[in-house]
């Protein structure tokens, strides 16, 4: 059975004669006819009474046409709804990024994104990088925001910028305000609340410790970059964090190290293969210009 079987049996009801409904389709008599005689034995049914002046439907026709009238407007708005997503009027975005992006990123993109899209409903998890990365693999996220380096073989990254860390005070640390770099040595010696090492954040700044041979001195582990920042603007404990969110959240201070940290490249993470839907190439557009 064809769409076109479907409309050519409702133009023939509708009109209730052969030759008006097939000038109303723009095909042949002959043709129209024998679709009608297909669609009937398909159904194993006759649908047309013809032995009248008029063509009417039989009652099995009646009771399909119901139904096939539904079925009609059922894809009409299908139609719509295609050209809905396609425009970004409607649709859904799953998004997941590692803890830091919660704090200066994801923010200023999303609300971004959803003064663009309004019709566009967000799904927004923060989760570690290894388990972004295994969401991806299943299809159950749709983008993931994370750092550049060793994937999955499922998972390909795009750069969108490079991240430095800095050590991160608040307004009551003696060295908020501060122009001075901090020294490597000198990091040893601060009381330090950081991530738990469940996040490539808080690996990241082991390595930078390990290669200058100093043993961080780890006041507090939390796993919230949230609760991690007003310990630190509500108290004398430093962190090491991003300074861009330092430059985001009030109260806070930057303060450089020297030598620096190793920049880390912030990256957008997608299933590789996988199907792209346009609210997904709108935030990847959106993301790359941002960055």
């Amino acid at each position: 059975m064809l769409l076109r079987h479907i409309r050519y049996l409702l133009a023939v009801a509708e009109h209730q004669n052969f030759t008006r409904a097939a000038e109303a389709l723009h095909v042949s008599q002959p043709t129209l006819s024998q679709q009608i005689r297909q669609l009937e034995d398909t159904l194993n049914v006759q649908l047309l009474d013809r032995s009248g002046r008029s063509i009417r439907l039989t009652d099995a026709g009646d009771a399909w046409v119901s139904y096939a009238r539904r079925a009609l407007q059922d894809l009409d708005a299908g139609k719509r709804a295609i050209h809905d997503v396609q425009a970004l009027s409607r649709g859904s975005l799953r998004l997941a990024m590692t803890p830091t992006f919660t704090a200066y990123l994801i923010g200023p993109l999303i609300q971004q994104f959803n003064a663009r899209y309004p019709g566009i409903t967000l799904s927004v998890e923060e989760m570690t990088q290894d388990r972004i990365e295994a969401l991806l693999g299943e299809d159950a996220l749709d983008i993931g925001i994370a750092f550049a380096g060793a994937h999955s073989v499922e998972v390909e990254s795009q750069a969108l910028f490079a991240e430095t860390l800095a050590l991160v005070v608040g307004e009551s640390h003696r060295l908020a305000g501060s122009d001075t770099p901090l020294s490597v040595k000198d990091l040893g010696k601060e009381a330090l609340v950081l991530l738990s090492r469940d996040f490539a954040t808080r690996r990241h700044i082991e390595a930078y410790c390990q290669q200058h041979d100093i043993t961080p001195q780890v006041a507090i582990e939390a796993n919230s970059i949230s609760a991690i920042i007003e310990i630190v603007r509500r108290s004398e404990l430093a962190t090491l964090l991003p300074d861009a969110i330092a430059r985001e959240q009030t109260g806070l201070h930057p303060i450089a190290l020297r030598p620096a940290m190793p920049q880390r490249t912030a990256a957008l993470l997608q299933r590789k293969g996988a199907y792209r839907t346009a609210a997904s190439r709108a935030f990847i557009e959106l993301a790359v210009n941002s960055a």
